[in-house]
């Protein structure tokens, strides 16, 4: 398991961008109470998922406004066509944790 963040560190409907020690980004949700984790870059162009907007449940990418729902991946509005990798997320000791 790789620790992410602190619960404590997230806010419902902002997005927290975690680095792994390879430098590959983890966008990290509070969706209505659950905690979900995607890889943080679109998978339509290099944008960080952690610099767009949450909206009804999707991640809506900064550069071209394509969008993603946060708890499948599945892409919901073009450009964006490929799906956005999601993990598993455990909490452990208050902290958010994910397998690779």
């Amino acid at each position: 398991m790789i620790r992410l963040c602190a619960v404590d560190e997230l806010n419902e409907d902002e997005i927290l961008r975690a680095e792994l020690d390879n430098g590959h980004g983890i966008a990290v949700y509070l969706l209505d109470g659950e905690i979900f984790a995607t890889d943080d870059l679109c998978t339509h162009g290099e944008a960080s998922l952690a610099e767009g907007e949450i909206e009804d449940g999707k991640i809506v990418c900064p550069y071209h406004l394509g969008s993603f729902d946060i708890r499948t991946g599945a892409p919901c509005a073009a450009p964006c066509s490929i799906a956005l990798k999601t993990y598993a997320v455990e909490i452990v000791d208050g902290a958010v944790h994910i397998a690779l």
